[in-house]
């Protein structure tokens, strides 16, 4: 089964709540005027300390803020590709459900799964497949996971640490020296070294090729990624538009679990749980003492469950609550209003695209219309994107014809120009809030918007993401694939990757939009000034009129 997303942040909605990166896009590093050398050295020191504190997740935003300063400089690439194989063997190995694929998996069975990744890979992945690089990064994968406690402590208890170091040095001589001109070879590569593995330190075959699996999808851009059994079945979730859960928004922060969002009428509203919040304790584990995502992954759990936190309101004392777990219908549309009622400016913010996104935008328009709406301000900032038909949909609300977006990929099935229908085509004035968080789909909305002259955009440059993932269910075991497949250019043929969208009125923000501030001050409309300078090009525009 394949679905197509255009997500900065694919699978990251967990059954428990949405774990967000500190941000999608981190703030660039300060740097002095310094020769671009010196600072790039500069920042790798940075990032060299934070790998020594094992603080992969911040080292990874570390160097990935780095290399937006130092393009394409392979000694932090390096270290970048390094850090995401820590951070990924460390978060698969507190999944649950990727132990229990791990122990369930045969050696047979995970190398028929490996088989059948090479071959999705050689079908469907947007770039030729590059055989010795898959097999070096798999290899490289198993080497991080061999110095990572948390899959030493589960699956090496019988081993010493001399054993596992000698494996570790000498397991590129057992790979990396083999044939690797097709899938078929890595098979066998893979397979010899899992049964080098468990001779040499009872390793369990499945373990290794699992390794090689992960390594080898995760390491081929930001966005393809093994999927283990919880991630995809939240992908899909997060594609339906409803989960089980507590109906919150996490982020990871000084080692606590910020609240960012918490959706209206769930278990966590229902609980006097607020955006600003912070999370400090989950059943036994306290986020001081323990890895935040590790006790995030610990609000998970079935329908109708209840779990306890420990939750800290700035000012006020720390407070135990339990909160049950049930269905949550996760909103897509938010903050539908008017926001002038004199010019009769309608306003609503897309937080992502979902199914039942088109469906939900439309009848808001409606609503508005019934207010009097006259003109429309839409806002997708710090929207990651999501489905791409489903921000085809929205785009063909207000472009009555031509292309909406082009995709192109090596495998042909994956060109193809999405074009907009003149029914039901909506003429009301746009304006369209972009920033530096609003990635894929949003880029397809806001590139259609401003290629067919419909409205303005308003904001900053937009991420830049520009590619398509496929969503992959594979069939040797319960887990998938989240690849990319494709890239995708505006209406004019304009490449978005890399690039981003441009505003026709550029504004700073004030504030990440709808996310607390550490004090959990959120910004009013009155303090937004992206929000204010659109308001004030309506009465503008219709001044004019």
């Amino acid at each position: 089964m394949k679905i197509n997303l255009t997500s900065a942040m694919v699978a990251g909605l967990i059954a428990a709540a949405l774990l967000l990166p500190s941000s999608a896009r981190a703030e660039s590093a300060t740097v002095t005027a310094a020769p671009a050398q010196s600072t790039a050295l500069e920042a790798m020191d940075g990032g060299i300390q934070l790998e020594k504190q094992r603080e992969w997740g911040e080292a990874i935003r570390h160097y990935e803020s780095a290399l937006r300063e130092h393009i394409d400089n392979p000694d932090l690439q390096q270290r970048l590709l390094i850090c995401r194989l820590h951070f990924d063997v460390k978060r698969r190995y507190q999944d649950n459900s990727y132990l229990q694929a791990v122990r369930e998996t045969s050696t047979q069975q995970a190398l028929e799964l490996y088989e059948e990744v090479l071959a999705n890979l050689e079908t469907h992945y947007v770039g030729s497949a590059d055989w010795k690089r898959l097999v070096t990064n798999g290899t490289a994968s198993l080497e991080v996971a061999l110095t990572e406690p948390t899959f030493v402590d589960r699956l090496l208890a019988n081993a010493s640490p001399e054993q596992i170091e000698t494996f570790r040095q000498n397991v590129h001589r057992h790979s990396l020296t083999r044939p690797a001109t097709n899938r078929h070879d890595l098979r066998s590569t893979v397979a010899y070294v899992a049964g080098l593995a468990r001779q040499d330190l009872g390793l369990a075959g499945s373990a290794t090729v699992f390794e090689f699996v992960c390594g080898s999808i995760g390491t081929l851009d930001p966005y393809s990624r093994f999927l283990t059994p919880n991630q995809l079945e939240e992908t899909f979730s997060n594609i339906e538009g409803n989960f089980v859960g507590l109906g919150i928004e996490l982020k990871a922060e000084e080692k606590q679990l910020l609240i960012v969002n918490v959706i209206e009428g769930g278990p966590a509203d229902s609980a006097g749980i607020q955006a600003g919040d912070r999370i400090t304790r989950v059943e036994d584990s306290y986020t001081q003492s323990a890895d935040p995502d590790f006790v995030a992954d610990l609000l998970r759990g079935p329908e109708n469950t209840f779990v306890s936190v420990t939750v800290e309101t700035p000012g006020q004392e720390p407070r135990d609550v339990d909160v049950q777990r049930r269905r949550v219908e996760v909103p897509s549309v938010e903050d539908v209003r008017i926001v002038d009622e004199e010019h009769g400016i309608g306003y609503m913010r897309l937080t992502n695209f979902q199914k039942t996104t088109s469906r939900d935008f439309e009848a808001k328009l409606w609503d508005l219309h019934r207010q009097g709406m006259r003109q429309l301000i839409v806002d997708v900032r710090g929207n990651p994107g999501g489905l791409l038909t489903a921000a085809v949909e929205v785009a063909d609300r207000f472009v009555s014809a031509g292309d909406i977006v082009r995709t192109r990929g090596r495998n042909a099935r994956e060109n193809y120009d999405y074009k907009s229908h003149r029914p039901n085509t909506w003429s009301v004035p746009l304006t369209v809030l972009i920033d530096g968080d609003s990635a894929s789909a949003s880029e397809i909305f806001a590139g259609a918007i401003a290629d067919h002259d419909r409205g303005e955009l308003v904001g900053e440059r937009t991420y830049g993401k520009g590619s398509v993932q496929g969503i992959f269910r594979m069939q040797a075991a319960r887990v998938g694939l989240c690849l990319t497949t494709a890239k995708f250019y505006s209406p004019n043929g304009t490449a978005i990757s890399g690039h981003g969208v441009v505003p026709t009125v550029v504004q700073q923000k004030t504030y990440m939009a709808a996310r607390p501030a550490a004090d959990g001050h959120i910004t009013t409309l009155a303090e937004d000034a992206v929000l204010q300078r659109a308001i004030q090009l309506g009465r503008d525009r219709a001044a004019q009129q």
